[in-house]
């Protein structure tokens, strides 16, 4: 009777243990460094803005709004989307020179719209993850890596990049940390927060935009308004917004800053 006893009380106690596996949820982790937005904003020499990451729980904090005449631009990319490349390719070095002047920041939101069209891989997910570790570990390389991963991209229906393959355009970009940032894509430490952070965008509301929601993979926003580029991708087209942005926030305030050339506008 002891014996039979004791034996159902460990059987007791197993069970005890499988349900509480079961419904007690796991604790949240804390979401990347410098992505307390949900993005990571990039300014002058192309230095991410410093934020703690967001705690269990805890709501997305809208960045601080920039000094005036210095434009605000937002992207919203999923690294499968074929328009983002593009987008890129065509606009990238523009973003870059206006970032690091200080003319413009850009500020940057990895999402996971097109997890499921990858051949089973997820790699929508895995690089908007991956993308996540870099800002948390080395976010000053953050700009080099989103370019890299926007290169060369793979098709939209290929299973797309492997991690060691996402790694390896980490390197090739100049990040450091690597082997920390190898240890955060292999433990998949921010898939869930990509989630959480995609689902906010799909569900809206965007901070400080003329936007209810995010509904495309690309998304561009300048000083708060939706930009969309024609099919070509015309540089000159999204120069013209910013330089527009930059001359109505200057009529605001005519202060010495510089523009999206990268020269400087005096005050009269």
């Amino acid at each position: 009777m002891i014996i039979q006893g004791s034996v159902t009380a460990a059987v007791l106690v197993l069970v005890a243990v499988v349900v509480l596996v079961l419904i007690v949820p796991r604790a949240q982790a804390r979401g990347p460094q410098n992505m307390l937005s949900d993005g990571i904003k990039i300014g002058a020499e192309l230095k991410a803005v410093k934020t703690p990451g967001q705690q269990p729980g805890q709501q997305p904090v809208p960045s601080e709004a920039n000094p005036p005449s210095v434009v605000d631009i937002t992207i919203y990319v999923d690294y499968l989307c074929a328009s983002c490349g593009l987008f890129e390719q065509a606009n990238g070095a523009q973003l870059r020179s206006w970032a690091e002047s200080g003319a413009a920041t850009v500020e940057i939101h990895p999402l996971a719209l097109l997890t499921t069209k990858s051949a089973g891989t997820q790699y929508s997910l895995r690089a908007a993850a991956a993308a996540a570790c870099v800002a948390d570990l080395a976010p000053d390389h953050y700009f080099d890596f989103h370019d890299a991963l926007l290169t060369d991209q793979p098709e939209e229906g290929s299973p797309g990049l492997t991690d060691e393959e996402i790694l390896g355009r980490a390197e090739a970009a100049g990040v450091t940390a690597l082997g920390q940032i190898r240890r955060c894509v292999t433990e998949e430490r921010y898939q869930p927060w990509v989630r959480e952070a995609t689902a906010r965008a799909l569900a809206g509301p965007i901070p400080n935009s003329s936007l209810s929601k995010v509904d495309a993979p690309l998304v561009i926003l300048v000083n708060g308004q939706q930009f969309v580029p024609t099919a070509d991708f015309d540089p000159a087209e999204l120069a013209q917004v910013v330089v527009q942005a930059a001359g109505d926030a200057y009529a605001d305030n005519p202060s010495p800053s510089p523009t999206p050339s990268g020269s400087t506008t005096p005050a009269p």
